[in-house]
């Protein structure tokens, strides 16, 4: 009953006017005014910040702040792989089934996270790392290793809340989702960064104008806290050398290529 209840009233308020309506209001000078208390609420590092707090003109600059350089330091070690965002990792492991994984009670697969069986299937036994993005975290998403991009697409419309709730209530919304799909070539092997839009302010946007991307560069970024899902084909990443789980900076090391 619980669970009906909750998918209820996300259909009822997720909808296009209240998500303009929510992304209007946040590009406004009228929001400026909860610069401050947002920061406060939410224990942003404001020492970090690229600017003062008083300098950000509205909620959505302050979403999308850079931060002062040497904030993140990038983990140089060879053929590690970094955490793309600073976010919470809420799960990762081997895929279960070929292509299916689950999270809090819910079974995804990767073909309908891809939207194609055909996009899944190199993906096949291969190693994912769920990373959970909070309203209070650095909104930037960086590349987790070198690569060159094959293929970018766009998948789903809407966006429903992907919080622990959202996760454990939602109807699969990793996979429903307004989302974002890179693949990238890693030495002739492969890897997916999926960027999955967070309720409301529903906006991902790509910041990058090459396909050769280098480890810690950025690729884009959320309008608000989201969910980013790296998925490697078998073989490229060592399972044993995952952090499966815990707070995580962008730049920190989160597993291993195999050599």
């Amino acid at each position: 009953m619980r669970t009906v209840f909750y998918r209820a009233c996300i259909e009822l308020t997720n909808h296009r006017f209240s998500s303009r309506l929510l992304k209007a209001f946040s590009r406004s000078k009228l929001s400026k005014r909860f610069v401050r208390s947002f920061s406060n609420t939410f224990g942003l590092n404001e020492k970090e910040m690229g600017r003062s707090i008083k300098e950000y003109e509205h909620l959505h600059d302050l979403f999308v702040r850079h931060l002062k350089p040497g904030s993140r330091p990038i983990d140089q070690s060879p053929n590690s792989i970094i955490s793309p965002v600073d976010g919470v990792i809420a799960q990762a492991g081997k895929l279960e089934s070929d292509t299916l994984f689950k999270v809090k009670g819910q079974t995804y697969s990767i073909s309908e996270m891809l939207g194609s069986t055909e996009a899944a299937e190199r993906y096949r036994n291969g190693v994912y790392i769920i990373l959970y993005l909070s309203p209070s975290h650095y909104h930037r998403i960086h590349s987790p290793i070198d690569g060159e991009i094959e293929r970018q697409w766009t998948l789903g419309s809407q966006s429903y809340p992907v919080n622990d709730w959202g996760l454990r209530f939602g109807k699969r919304p990793l996979s429903r989702n307004y989302r974002v799909v890179t693949e990238l070539n890693v030495k002739g092997e492969h890897m997916v960064i999926v960027k999955v839009g967070a309720m409301n302010i529903n906006t991902i946007e790509l910041t990058h104008p090459f396909n050769t991307l280098k480890k810690g560069e950025e690729i884009g970024y959320f309008s608000f806290g989201s969910t980013v899902v790296l998925v490697a084909e078998d073989g490229l990443i060592s399972i044993d050398t995952l952090v499966k789980s815990g707070e995580i900076k962008m730049g920190q090391k989160i597993g291993v290529c195999n050599e």
